[in-house]
């Protein structure tokens, strides 16, 4: 088992930066994605961002290219997710994930995860 734990949302301004933590625990597997998601009421989930715990290589949705950034610290088994420039339309729980790899995969946001945290609330105000 995986223990998630998201924390950092909180309410802004647009135009405001914010940086969310995800902090893994338990079972940690040789190699694994970590991603971000985000769900705004009354939408889907969405793919925000993901990364490569073993090479670090990421991928971002079209969305929050050149604004957003993934990024880890194996130390502390944590990703990060630095959010500049955000906007109203940012606003959404945001959750990561992880999918367990049996062999290296690009970091991808349209395949299952297999853990979930419960979410940190980002709201942005106009």
């Amino acid at each position: 088992q995986v223990q998630l734990v998201e924390s950092g949302g909180g309410v802004v301004e647009s135009g405001s930066s914010l940086r969310l933590s995800c902090v893994a625990s338990g079972e940690i597997f040789s190699s694994y994605t970590l991603g971000w998601f985000r769900q705004a009421p009354g939408k889907e989930r969405e793919f925000v961002a993901a990364l490569n715990w073993r090479r670090g290589n990421t991928n971002y949705a079209d969305s929050v290219k050149g604004r957003f950034t993934i990024s880890r610290d194996a130390a502390k088994n944590t990703v990060y997710l630095q959010m500049n420039n955000l906007k109203p339309d940012d606003t959404a729980v945001y959750s990561c994930g992880v999918r367990v790899l049996q062999r290296y995969a690009p970091p991808s946001g349209d395949v299952p995860y297999d853990y979930w945290g419960q979410g940190t609330q980002v709201t942005v105000s106009s």
